[in-house]
């Protein structure tokens, strides 16, 4: 087996800010989305309300969209010269070019994996359950703590989970909406595409790209064990 290049398992400091940085925002934009994503997969799941299809569409958009078009609505409606970007700058808020704006990105193309998980495991709950907590006289609101969320933790750590390897992996969005700036704005995705437009990069992007794949497939590996022991802890698998 022939060996490899010791070069070739040595981070330089640039590639180790590309990978602490976008574990910063993969961990930031899951954090933030996931009230939201739980909300959201909640009221897919149990609610009848007007504009149901269309809100399912809206959450589901970025999966279908090519990520350059998300960026690029992202910039025109918190970029500095945006839709809301001059308010948000009024208050000490700027997105655009900044590593936040790169977290609002992942956050956005995540937060659909993110609720279609939640949304599953609010599914999978039994309705006589939740019939059972109004009985004994909680309303909807203590009958979703007490209840439904309990019952969703496997599913919302999943969702979280994929949130965050999704998120690890942006490109498209993130560099359209912040550009690829090093140290603010360059993740391990965009140092990858940099260092292969460069004569010689080649062994920092193999690097960059093993680590990638080291960190998804960890989360993935994560996620499917979660779901194995929620399914096994209710009797569905043996």
């Amino acid at each position: 087996m022939p060996d490899f290049p010791a070069a070739l398992f040595e981070l330089s400091p640039a590639e180790w800010t590309a990978i602490r940085l976008s574990l910063r925002i993969a961990t930031v934009a899951t954090l933030a989305s996931l009230p939201f994503g739980i909300l959201t997969a909640y009221a897919l799941a149990r609610c009848q309300f007007p504009g149901k299809t269309l809100v399912n569409g809206m959450v589901h958009l970025p999966l279908v969209l090519p990520p350059v078009v998300t960026g690029f609505v992202l910039l025109m409606l918190l970029g500095r010269k945006g839709v809301f970007g001059p308010f948000l700058a009024e208050i000490g808020v700027v997105f655009s070019f900044r590593w936040t704006g790169a977290a609002v990105a992942c956050a956005v193309m995540a937060f659909p994996l993110m609720v279609r998980a939640m949304r599953l495991s609010f599914e999978a709950i039994d309705r006589r359950l939740e019939l059972a907590s109004e009985t004994l006289g909680a309303n909807r609101i203590w009958t979703f703590f007490l209840i439904n969320l309990p019952l969703a933790v496997p599913g919302i750590i999943v969702g979280a989970i994929l949130a965050f390897a999704k998120a690890l992996g942006e490109f498209g969005a993130t560099i359209t909406f912040v550009s690829n700036i090093p140290g603010e704005t360059q993740t391990i995705s965009a140092a990858i595409y940099s260092y292969t437009q460069v004569p010689g990069g080649d062994a920092a992007a193999m690097r960059l790209t093993i680590v990638a794949v080291f960190i998804a497939f960890s989360a993935l590996v994560a996620s499917e064990i979660i779901q194995w022991r929620a399914a096994k802890r209710l009797g569905n698998v043996e």
